[in-house]
């Protein structure tokens, strides 16, 4: 007699099926060393050639409305500190100093930056200008955003998507009513998604700070950028339901990492 299995653990099967576990970095000092789970449809190089049409339209559109800096003092600092990090990220992913990298600097007063899949960055001079950022900060948040792209966070978070999707035709088409299905959605997205963006922003934080570290920057300066931002932020939403982590725990974590590669910052100084 054949064995019937119940729905959910079929449909977990069949998604496991569809996954490979990858590490995309290596560990480095600070010990980035989580499996990671990649859709086997959903290649790299198909997520960083869909991430560079968006990242030109982008470029292209500040550039029409003649807001794309070039030659600015902001966009040479930017680039200089961009160009330091670059050639620190083989110690985390070798392939990655082949990367058609690209830096951009917009003028907008949004605070934010950055760094997609396949090494596209770009920034904001609102983030700059508005919390006075030192080189060590921008260094900070530069590093943080290229981690994101060395961990491949966003083809991650695609996989996690694909799975979802999978998982509704699947239920759909083994008679799963649409009740069970935004059931199981939901809790895709509170005990999937929401967690492991959480796990991700750690990560970012953790590699950033060694990149920086290994280029020159000081650590330390990763804890001044995330108070302005606290006070930039205003209330915010609670962390539990945040995909970043709070300022105060981010700020305990990246202290509690710091003695790790304040070594190698010393080396490149």
């Amino acid at each position: 007699m054949s064995k019937l299995y119940p729905i959910p653990t079929l449909l977990a099967a069949l998604l496991l099926a569809g996954c490979q576990a990858v590490n995309t970095t290596s560990g480095g000092t600070v010990g980035v060393d989580r499996k990671q789970y990649m859709f086997s449809m959903l290649s790299t190089e198909q997520v960083n050639q869909m991430y560079a049409q968006s990242y030109q339209q982008t470029v292209s559109e500040a550039k029409s409305q003649g807001v794309l800096e070039n030659s600015t003092p902001i966009a040479k600092r930017v680039n200089r500190i961009a160009r330091d990090l670059i050639a620190e990220v083989g110690a985390f992913r070798p392939d990655a100093a082949q990367w058609n990298w690209e830096v951009n600097v917009i003028d907008s007063p949004e605070l934010n930056a950055n760094a997609g899949p396949g090494g596209k960055i770009i920034f904001y001079t609102g983030l700059i200008e508005k919390l006075n950022l030192t080189d060590d900060e921008i260094a900070a948040v530069m590093g943080h955003e290229i981690a994101h792209a060395l961990r491949e966070h966003g083809r991650e978070a695609m996989s996690k998507a694909y799975g979802v999707q999978l998982a509704t035709q699947v239920g759909s088409a083994l008679g799963v009513g649409d009740g069970s299905l935004q059931l199981a959605n939901l809790g895709v997205q509170y005990l999937m998604t929401l967690p492991n963006s959480r796990g991700n922003e750690n990560e970012a934080d953790l590699i950033g700070l060694e990149l920086a570290a290994r280029a020159g920057y000081d650590p330390n300066a990763a804890i001044s950028l995330w108070k302005k931002m606290s006070a930039a932020g205003g209330s915010a939403p609670p962390e539990f339901l945040s995909t970043h982590p709070s300022s105060g725990s981010r700020i305990e974590a990246l202290q509690a990492t710091i003695p790790k590669v304040m070594p190698l910052y010393r080396q490149a100084e």
